[in-house]
């Protein structure tokens, strides 16, 4: 099985950042978790983790840093977790894609449920050394 790209987005906006209820549209609804996409062909994860953003929740954003990589708990998706900043704005979420959008602590989104197990890795150990 190939391995497909995708982005993560963890979005900051003062001291949280944005999480997304999966909607309705997509595999395993109801997951809340950092915005995500799959890189197009041609497309840098740079490129993806604007687009997606857009797409997803209507917000302009500037891509920092890639921060982490992890899999997908069924190993179908390579993930690159990106920092960006969405300064201004409102969220707009992109109904299909997004059930709900929340600013959250990472403290809030453990508490959230359901949540990957990967996400939570990524909130408990990789995010406070950042």
């Amino acid at each position: 099985m190939v391995q497909r790209q995708a982005i993560v987005a963890v979005l900051l906006r003062a001291d949280r950042f944005l999480a997304i209820r999966r909607g309705p549209a997509v595999p395993r609804p109801g997951y809340w978790q950092p915005l995500s996409g799959k890189i197009e062909p041609g497309e840098t994860q740079r490129e993806a983790v604007v687009r997606e953003v857009r797409e997803e929740v209507g917000l302009t954003v500037v891509p920092l840093a890639k921060v982490w990589e992890s899999e997908t708990d069924d190993g179908r998706f390579r993930l690159h977790w990106w920092t960006a900043r969405a300064e201004s704005g409102d969220v707009v979420p992109e109904p299909g894609e997004v059930g709900e959008a929340r600013w959250v602590t990472p403290e809030e989104f453990l508490l959230l449920d359901p949540v990957f197990e990967g996400d939570r890795e990524f909130f408990e150990r990789i995010l406070p050394g950042l």
